[in-house]
């Protein structure tokens, strides 16, 4: 018998970090490797929230905090949410973890019994269903297409809710393809879950601030105040503010949901790190002009990668609303084989054979649960961009 548990039997690990991490070996191993695995901004964190930062250690801010975040944070998340999302919350319906895949996790684990179904829409964040599968739920997936624009539709939503379905995954702007549902099309979704109030919604706002204009983000509370009382809308300060490594993310919802949340957390980890809390502070509280001139960076390279892999034979990239990923589409080379003869049967072999003969580093789209498709990460420099999209080209061209 294995001493290990079952449930490890229904989970893999995160391609993307196996990605990134291969990367890395292939770098440290000599190889000339350009890695567009990672989700994370390539800028450094803003200097304001480094020195609050500082000036926590230095204050002696180093101890235990309550379990699910200090009073000071819950207080600039609730204004964060009204400046920005118009939704009014108080501290009691705050909770704060170690980043927003924690937060997320304590939901799950808070209210899944065996049997109980997630709706998520592909292409996803590798890690949903795996977290359903951990807390003992079942992932349901609503597929989408390159034709919707990688967006959900309304029928698609409805034919997937059961009388067993509990919870709606919804991430707007999406990691991998960065669609972003506009006010009307998040809207049409909202009108089907009002019309099953057995569905809770659980919001992934986490690339709420890299949004391209014309597009304009929403949040579902925000477009339908029918759901504010079964929704629970996360976010986080990784990506918004380059702080990916100090491990923040918050939610707010309804008091007994957080509550719950908050009794899992306190059975786990406990609470965040106190200085990342002190440093999130600054970051929502002091000034915001960060945002803005990522946000900028983030659009050129937006148009660099999209044009640059659009003039690729056998690619057909659309143009993300927002996020820093771009999700094309390969199906123009499928069937096709590389000058050694390995024939492309799947996204997950292009991937492999990309960066084994050009050393660019990718996803693949079954990761996301959308084939035949790979994830570009454009959080990295215009020059390695350039590069990386030219040696793309140059795989595509070889093909036959």
């Amino acid at each position: 018998m294995s001493f290990l548990s079952s449930r490890l039997d229904r989970v893999k690990p995160s391609p993307t970090i196996a990605v990134t991490s291969k990367a890395r070996e292939m770098k440290a191993a000599g190889h000339d490797v350009i890695g567009l695995g990672a989700g994370e901004p390539d800028f450094d964190t803003p200097d304001n929230i480094k020195a609050a930062a500082k000036a926590a250690i230095d204050s002696g801010k180093t101890k235990y905090t309550a379990v699910d975040g200090i009073p000071e944070l819950k207080d600039a998340i609730c204004a964060k949410f009204q400046r920005e999302n118009g939704l009014s919350y108080e501290p009691s319906q705050v909770t704060v973890g170690v980043g927003g895949k924690q937060v997320l996790y304590n939901a799950l684990v808070a209210t899944l019994d065996a049997g109980d179904e997630v709706l998520i829409p592909a292409p996803y964040w590798v890690s949903y269903p795996d977290m359903v599968l951990l807390a003992g739920g079942e992932p349901v997936i609503v597929e989408t297409s390159i034709e919707t624009a990688f967006k959900m539709t309304p029928e698609a939503l409805e034919a997937k809710i059961t009388p067993k379905t509990k919870w709606l995954i919804f991430n707007s702007p999406s990691n991998p393809s960065g669609a972003g549902y506009t006010r009307d099309e998040l809207k049409a979704l909202t009108d089907v879950l009002m019309r099953h109030p057995h569905v809770w919604v659980m919001t992934d706002d986490m690339y709420e601030h890299i949004a391209y204009a014309p597009f304009e983000f929403v949040t579902p509370a925000q477009v339908e105040p029918g759901l504010y009382e079964r929704t629970l809308t996360v976010n986080g300060v990784s990506k918004a503010y380059a702080m990916t490594g100090w491990r923040i993310g918050y939610a707010a919802g309804p008091v007994a949901l957080i509550k719950a949340m908050g009794k899992v957390q306190s059975q786990s980890t406990s609470n965040p790190c106190s200085i990342s809390q002190w440093a999130a502070v600054e970051a929502l509280n002091g000034p915001q002009d960060y945002i803005a001139t990522s946000r900028v960076a983030f659009q050129r390279r937006r148009d660099l990668v999209v044009s640059m892999l659009n003039a690729a034979e056998g690619i057909e990239c659309p143009m993300p609303e927002g996020a820093f990923y771009v999700y094309p589409s390969i199906r123009g080379c499928i069937g096709k084989s590389t000058p050694g003869g390995v024939v492309i049967s799947s996204d997950e072999v292009f991937c492999s054979e990309l960066l084994g003969s050009e050393g660019v580093a990718a996803v693949f789209g079954a990761a996301f649960g959308l084939s035949p498709h790979f994830r570009v990460s454009y959080a990295t420099s215009d020059e390695a961009l350039t590069e990386a999209c030219t040696r793309i080209q140059r795989f595509c061209a070889a093909l036959k």
